[in-house]
């Protein structure tokens, strides 16, 4: 197996951390995003979506999207579990991993995406070109603020984002805090008590370096 992807790419980086904390190890085939490498003809032909991280196979079986790559992951090493080792634990990762990308994650990434000079007339990943819309990125802000209170408040019964157990919605939690406070300059402020609990022990843990 090798895996596509970027250095500078959050979603590249929480299949790193995912084979990190299994202990895998497979070759990083480094994609340049500042030099659109994604767009050229070779990589269209593993992926033809255009983004990372992209796995491929022995056989040469091509897997994207982030939650199918851990998905397979998972699958071939279930040990440790981080989408949950029970049908409810599973259940639960699964339902908070989506809220993470869908409140935290997503909002981060509109944020960047409409405002980054690199990426005008590329406001959405993939293939095709949309216009960035400056307005998106205010309301981005809210998103992002509004995300840190509701986990803050989530964290403020549980250890980790899923429950008990470290899990991949962990994972996209740590990477979403980084990227907002690192890449779009949304840092969380220090009235989330539980959030930066959480955070500080989390992104201690040997595979956030990956």
């Amino acid at each position: 197996m090798k895996l596509y992807q970027s250095n500078a790419s959050p979603n590249s980086r929480r299949v790193r951390i995912f084979l990190a904390e299994k202990g895998i190890s497979m070759p990083l085939v480094p994609v340049d995003l500042g030099a659109k490498e994604q767009f050229s003809d070779a990589y269209a032909a593993i992926n033809p979506r255009r983004v990372v991280p992209t796995l491929v196979l022995e056989d040469c079986t091509v897997i994207g999207e982030v939650p199918a790559i851990q998905r397979y992951l998972e699958e071939i090493h279930p040990e440790p579990p981080l989408l949950g080792s029970t049908p409810k634990a599973k259940a639960q990762v699964a339902m908070w991993d989506r809220r993470v990308e869908l409140e935290g994650f997503a909002s981060v990434m509109d944020a960047v995406r409409n405002t980054a000079p690199g990426l005008k007339n590329r406001a959405i990943a993939g293939p095709h070109e949309y216009e960035q819309i400056p307005a998106l990125a205010e309301r981005s802000r809210t998103r992002v603020a509004n995300f840190y209170a509701d986990f803050d408040a989530r964290l403020a019964d549980v250890a980790f984002v899923a429950g008990d157990d470290f899990s991949v919605a962990d994972i996209t939690a740590v990477v979403t805090v980084d990227f907002a406070t690192k890449g779009a300059g949304l840092p969380m402020g220090d009235e989330y008590a539980a959030l930066k609990r959480w955070y500080d022990s989390v992104s201690t843990r040997a595979s956030m370096g990956a």
